[in-house]
């Protein structure tokens, strides 16, 4: 890999992280919870099924769907009037 291809690569990569990353500045409360319990649940869901042998796609997608509904029902549970 010449030496401007491999900036250029890094360079797209960087923007790319910062698009994603100013994408999530405005959000609720309710939406950061599901986003977090997503994001935690697929890694943990990836490197579960690594450390099993299994598939790390669907490791990495079912644990995100439990994540985010975990986050989901932890916001719909601190917002009730007990």
């Amino acid at each position: 890999m010449t030496t401007l291809s491999h900036h250029t690569s890094r360079l797209g990569l960087l923007l790319i992280c910062l698009l994603g990353l100013s994408a999530c500045s405005d959000l609720s409360a309710k939406q950061q919870r599901v986003l977090t319990g997503g994001a935690i649940g697929t890694t943990v869901g990836a490197i579960s099924t690594v450390a099993m042998g299994g598939c790390v796609a669907c490791g990495a997608a079912i644990g995100g769907a439990v994540g985010a509904g975990s986050g989901y029902l932890y916001d719909y549970i601190e917002n009730q009037d007990w």
